[in-house]
């Protein structure tokens, strides 16, 4: 058994249940596609069988390198951009203690650079890095990404000038492919330990990879119950394929019969502070796989309460073209209660007593309901506490259900050609070699 449900009644005031079921012979035909790896973009199904496919020699290489590492550092810096670093951060900010930045532990501080491309941010990062004990995980399949190269350089010569070129080498990691590249070819140069990115994971899909869980282990979680929640749900999920017993078949066919009567835009809501990177990454993984040939429904997220007095009002009563899907957590780690106040100003006296996260549930649900009543249909996915395993859960269920959403759309969800507009753009204007007609042509334009 799995412990994540996922329920749809309170979209049913907005769809059908025929309208949800319909999909039913499109899903089975979609799940036999990705079993058999014969439909869009099949060159990058491994994901599928990482849970599985996952060695105990890997798993302990992972381990002895982390450790290595956590001794070696109070800083540990990941070098990625988009999946080589939103996957790792999503389940280390989900995992860690609200402050762990200033609370000591025996771990080591993960902090990340290469996912922006700030001058103020990399000075910042250089000034702590100054004062300091670190290691760097780098990781890019080419090693060519502008944001995580130009970082890397930054990087490489402040650790080498710090530590020498001898100790440095033996604080970098580089996660890489396993063949050719500009990272693969000074990987072996400079002697660093190396991981291997597989050439069938594409970056989003990559957490079950060392990609996730060579930094997850540097900040001292356990990759294994990681592991292990994934596979129970990929066992589970192979079960059926019936929309009734399938929480992926429920959930790609809800939301997409939400899509087709008109819902274009999806809001991932939690109600717990520390998931706020695992919207991120739920929201590269759906924003990247679905957004393509003009179809996709657009991913954003909400952190409520929080996001109730800023991106309330537009939710309760802007334009009715989104829907909501509640991440929720049952109950929490750790036990709070509302104090009682003799002097009683606040008003608050008639909850003293009652525990933290009861108040929040209840908030979630008057939430719930007023967004219904607003035209907001509601999906909930619901864990019942934040840990390794049920994150584990998540990741797995989430990666199918994406590939099984842009199946329904009849879209590659393994690609990402448009991310290629951009660069090309950059390039023309930093004046790349090989682009000289693009700069030609980019300057008429401005």
């Amino acid at each position: 058994m799995i412990n994540l449900k996922f329920d749809y009644k309170n979209a049913l005031n907005f769809i059908t249940e025929s309208e949800i079921t319909k999909f039913q012979n499109g899903i089975e035909k979609h799940f036999e596609s990705l079993n058999n790896k014969t439909g869009k973009g099949n060159e990058f199904l491994g994901w599928m069988d990482l849970p599985d496919g996952i060695q105990e020699e890997m798993i302990l290489d992972i381990e002895a390198v982390a450790e290595k590492m956590r001794t070696k550092s109070e800083l540990s810096v990941v070098i990625g951009i988009g999946g080589s670093y939103l996957g790792a951060r999503a389940i280390i900010e989900s995992l860690s203690h609200h402050f762990h930045q200033i609370k000591t532990t025996n771990n080591p501080i993960v902090v990340y650079a290469g996912q922006n491309i700030s001058e103020d941010y990399l000075t910042d990062l250089l000034d702590i890095l100054d004062e300091k004990d670190y290691t760097l995980t780098v990781i890019s399949k080419s090693g060519t990404t502008t944001e995580p190269a130009v970082a890397f350089r930054l990087l490489k010569a402040h650790i080498e000038n710090k530590y020498g070129k001898e100790d440095a080498k033996e604080r970098i990691v580089a996660i890489t492919d396993g063949e050719r590249g500009a990272l693969k070819d000074l990987a072996d140069q400079e002697g660093y330990k190396t991981f291997i990115v597989p050439d069938d994971v594409g970056g989003r899909y990559s957490v079950l990879t060392p990609v996730g869980l060579l930094p997850i282990a540097i900040a001292g979680f356990n990759i294994r119950d990681l592991i292990n929640g994934a596979k129970n749900m990929k066992h589970y999920l192979a079960k059926s394929d019936k929309i009734d017993d399938n929480p992926v078949a429920a959930y790609a066919a809800a939301r997409n019969a939400l899509y087709n009567s008109g819902k274009t835009t999806e809001i991932l809501v939690n109600y717990e502070p520390r998931l706020y990177f695992f919207t991120e990454w739920w929201k590269q993984l759906y924003g990247e796989s679905e957004g393509k040939e003009n179809k996709g429904i657009f991913p954003a997220g909400v952190s409520f309460t929080t996001d109730l007095h800023s991106m309330g009002q537009y939710i309760q009563e802007g334009l009715r073209n989104i829907f909501e899907t509640v991440l929720s957590v049952e109950k929490p780690n750790s036990e709070l209660h509302v104090p009682s106040d003799e002097a009683n100003l606040d008003n608050l006296n008639y909850i003293a007593g009652m525990p933290i996260h009861e108040v929040n549930h209840h908030a979630e649900t008057g939430t719930t309901l007023a967004h219904i009543d607003g035209g907001v249909p509601n999906l909930k996915i619901s864990i019942p506490e934040i840990n390794e395993n049920n994150l584990g859960e998540l990741i797995y269920f989430y990666e199918l259900a994406c590939a099984v959403g842009g199946y329904i759309l009849d879209v590659n969800p393994f690609d990402q050609p448009g991310v290629e507009a951009y660069k090309k753009n950059m390039f023309a204007l930093l004046g790349k070699p090989g682009f000289e007609k693009e700069t030609e042509a980019i300057r008429k334009r401005l």
